[in-house]
């Protein structure tokens, strides 16, 4: 169990070097799916319950979703990272927080229709606008039942959110930043970065502290 947990985190941090240096091959391929991959196989083994089982799920297409990306392309990879949202959305659904605050409620209500609109806007006029928006949805709603669930804002909630910038800065290399090393430099970091913290606030509220970061 330690090992797969290490080792994902080990391979998910050290592919940001394939990703800046713009490395190829089945290799690299296979370097990039190992993180959220090996993430995917430690949830896995630990599972025991049904909110367990959502989150290896939710892994599980996150890996796939990373490999697909690489391998067919945007549009198969996206529908990989859409349903492991669904799985997300239903884990986070049945672990609401009980009494959010007025401002939490506020930004999770706001969550899903900024992630739309700014995603629609950075693909505007390319002709994928729609496919954007529906993808969009779904990603926002997911990070808007993270921040509203009972897992830590600052672990969980916090992640859900790097992983909308990310995917934000995938839509903005098709259109203003196109031309720009930023998408390069961010979106692996924040993916990776964003799922790991998913991940950690998930498993402390559970009461199974990582082999790394014992404790709440």
């Amino acid at each position: 169990m330690r090992i797969l947990w290490g080792a994902g985190l080990i391979a998910g941090a050290s592919y940001c070097l394939a990703a800046w240096f713009g490395w190829a091959g089945p290799w690299v391929t296979v370097w990039k799916g190992a993180g959220v991959g090996l993430l995917a196989a430690w949830a896995t083994a630990r599972a025991r319950t049904v909110d367990d089982g959502l989150l290896a799920l939710m892994l599980v297409f996150y890996a796939t979703g990373d490999v697909l990306l690489d391998v067919v392309g945007l549009a198969i990879g996206a529908i990989a990272f859409l349903i492991g949202h669904l799985f997300a959305i239903a884990l986070f659904l049945r672990n609401g927080r009980a009494r959010p605050s007025g401002s939490q409620r506020l930004l999770g209500r706001l969550l899903g229709p900024l992630t739309v609109v700014i995603a629609v806007a950075l693909v505007w006029r390319t002709g994928s606008e729609m496919a954007a928006g529906i993808y969009a949805g779904v990603l926002g709603v997911m990070a808007a039942t993270a921040w509203l669930s009972r897992f830590p804002r600052y672990r969980t909630g916090v992640g859900a959110i790097l992983f909308v910038a990310s995917d934000l800065l995938i839509f903005a290399r098709a259109g203003p930043l196109g031309e720009t090393v930023v998408p390069t430099l961010l979106v692996w970091p924040l993916h990776f970065g964003g799922v790991a913290l998913m991940v950690w606030g998930i498993r402390a509220v559970r009461r199974a502290p990582f082999p790394i970061f014992a404790g709440r």
